[in-house]
């Protein structure tokens, strides 16, 4: 099996990040982006360090119905093994594990499709549990769809316990499946 690396979004890898954005590769699995990606893709060519900084380092979070929300306390990543991979970001508040509703989980990621099934989704998991450890978090909540098996096997793999479901925010007809992930294993 191959390792991989997490490493912090920076502009060496920007033109494989936006490579993956141009062959239909969404950093975001809760909704349909397709109108985001293509203004992302402009962004990125246009601005790449301003890009960066909205992406990852702004003090707002631009939501779905265009509203600006406060970012949340986040260590993002890009999963390498050589190459782009995906994306893995942790979320959280400070001395809690509560979100607020507007946030799913403590842990989302998204591998490009062309290097799904190697176990680098479950790969990067792992290795973002200790950094969610360090920020206090006992355990982190994980959502998936209820059709994705495999999320959820990633989420198994390492170590998720079944904590219920919850209604699906865009597609009416599927739930998600919720999940807590201990930080040590």
């Amino acid at each position: 099996m191959t390792t991989i690396t997490l490493i912090r979004p920076n502009s060496d890898f920007l033109p494989a990040y936006e490579g993956a954005l141009r062959q239909g590769w969404s950093p975001n699995t809760d909704r349909n982006v397709s109108q985001a990606h293509l203004e992302r893709l402009e962004k990125l060519r246009d601005d790449p360090e301003g890009f960066l900084y909205e992406i990852y380092r702004s003090p707002t979070v631009r939501m779905p119905d265009g509203s600006d929300m406060e970012r949340l306390p986040a260590h993002d990543f890009w999963i390498s093994d050589g190459e782009f991979c995906g994306r893995i970001g942790l979320r959280f508040q400070h001395g809690t594990e509560d979100l607020p509703p507007r946030v799913s989980g403590h842990i989302g990621y998204s591998v490009v499709p062309w290097k799904r099934g190697r176990g680098y989704a479950t790969q990067a998991l792992r290795q973002i549990l200790p950094v969610a450890q360090s920020e206090g978090l006992a355990r982190v909540l994980i959502t998936c769809d209820d059709d994705n098996v495999g999320s959820q096997k990633v989420i198994l793999a390492n170590g998720g316990t079944f904590a219920g479901e919850r209604p699906h925010e865009t597609r009416l007809d599927h739930v998600k499946f919720t999940y807590w992930v201990a930080t040590s294993l």
